[in-house]
């Protein structure tokens, strides 16, 4: 690995641009848990930020493309991974939600494909979906994904079956992939993964050199098998790989036995706080799982009204969700404040009548969080949704993040520390709508996994 022009250090093992914020999170908590130094930026740091985290050898890059159009990724998407790019990491991850629910007009994973691929100059872009850490499967490039203790095909899953922009109803990969792109693809199984020629079959699988390899993971040997091809086979073909945190589970293995890097460190307990804020967009049925059982111990609720949260009187709607915010810290109790109180709450189809207005939800409870954190002096607070929280950290000058305490009993929603601004120090969690257990505000409340 080559040091960075004018900088002196070596590279990082791999950079990473995460979707939205929650799935940017979960690959570090991945990374670090693990023992790779990881730091995440919420923006195209300065060389005085990066510098302060010269040691990473993970850097990542928290992005919002999950929710953008094809349009905006040629512009922004194409910057970030150039960015990222100039960090001369040994591969470049875009990170997708390990459920991959996209479509051709929102968050199209192909587009983000073809543009990663021509900036790396890729021959072919490998594809990891699959991370049984946090409950997800690929066989045969059939997607499944965990809920509620059950194993789900993922066009059969309760929740991301029905998921309000982005609905799973074609749980093959590849078939999903081709409505979003035309470049050619192939899949490596997992009955070539463990049978007795691995390298006939990963030679058949690219024999007609396709654009894009998915790699099956379904269990413990079809991930380490899928990360010592990715790293020892795959590199040559392309530093520029897609899919979930799954892709760095995969790696992990292979870099250990390489003695790239060492043993996993332990983390302690951060120890309960009296107070904490939460914040959800979320419509969930796990969320709202999350926030009544929060009601039940010691929270308060406050009801947003969301098409008052993005409407031309928006910021009446903010002011009133910080009043009765700080009023409720005043009591000695935690607010959660919530635009929806699960799926017989969704307002979709209305907010979807107005441009841009699921972005100006999370803007507008990212300006509440960051009244109550600053004026109540909270030391600790949640994120609930992750196009929620990918919008709603943009508004509260947070401009890096690294991780603090890893959550193995909810895996992809860690507590991580904010670094820069105003919010300084502040222990903060991001959490998926579908992601975590009934009590994850009261576990984070009381800093213990």
């Amino acid at each position: 690995m080559r040091p960075l022009p004018g900088v002196g250090y070596d590279p990082p093992l791999i950079s990473y641009y995460g979707d939205d914020f929650t799935g940017s999170t979960d690959v570090m908590e991945a990374l670090a848990s693990n023992g790779v130094d990881t730091v995440l930026f919420l923006k195209k740091p300065g060389g005085e930020l990066v510098e302060r985290f010269r040691q990473a050898r993970a850097m990542g890059l928290a992005g919002t493309s999950r929710s953008e159009s094809p349009d905006w990724m040629d512009v922004h998407l194409s910057d970030a991974l150039r960015w990222l790019g100039g960090l001369d990491a040994e591969l470049c991850h875009y990170k997708v939600c390990s459920t991959f629910d996209s479509s051709p007009g929102f968050g199209n994973i192909g587009k983000a494909i073809e543009i990663g691929a021509n900036i790396f100059g890729n021959r072919t872009t490998s594809l990891i979906v699959g991370a049984p850490q946090i409950r997800r499967y690929t066989a045969f490039g059939q997607l499944f994904a965990a809920y509620q203790g059950r194993n789900y095909r993922i066009d059969r899953h309760p929740v991301m079956s029905r998921h309000p922009v982005t609905p799973m109803d074609e749980a093959d990969i590849l078939l999903h992939l081709a409505r979003q792109t035309k470049l050619s693809s192939a899949l490596l199984d997992c009955a070539g993964l463990t049978g007795p020629d691995v390298g006939g079959a990963l030679g058949a699988a690219l024999a007609d050199d396709p654009a894009i390899l998915l790699i099956d993971v379904l269990d413990s040997g079809t991930q380490a098998a899928a990360g010592q091809i990715l790293w020892n086979a795959l590199r040559d073909r392309g530093r520029f790989v897609c899919g979930s945190s799954g892709v760095e589970y995969a790696l992990i293995e292979a870099w250990r036995q390489e003695g790239l890097i060492g043993a996993k460190p332990g983390f302690e307990p951060v120890g309960p706080v009296e107070q904490i804020a939460v914040v959800s967009g979320s419509v969930s049925p796990t969320t709202e799982r999350q926030i009544r059982h929060a009601l039940a111990h010691g929270f308060e609720a406050v009801a947003l009204d969301p098409l008052h949260l993005t409407g031309d009187n928006a910021e009446n709607e903010v002011e009133r969700g910080v009043v009765a915010g700080l009023e409720i810290l005043s009591r000695g109790a935690s607010p959660v404040i919530f635009t929806a109180l699960g799926p017989s709450a969704d307002r979709g189809s209305e907010i979807d009548m107005r441009e841009g207005a699921r972005h100006r939800i999370g803007r507008g409870l990212g300006k509440i969080q960051k009244r109550l954190l600053g004026e109540a002096k909270l030391r600790r607070a949640v994120v609930a949704g992750g196009d929620t929280s990918s919008h709603a950290l943009g508004e509260m000058g947070i401009e890096a993040l690294t991780l603090t305490m890893p959550l193995p009993q909810t895996p992809g929603s860690p507590l991580c520390t904010a670094h820069g601004g105003a919010l300084d120090g502040l222990q903060i969690a991001l959490k998926g709508g579908q992601v975590g257990g009934d009590d994850y505000f009261s576990m984070i409340r009381a800093g213990r996994p």
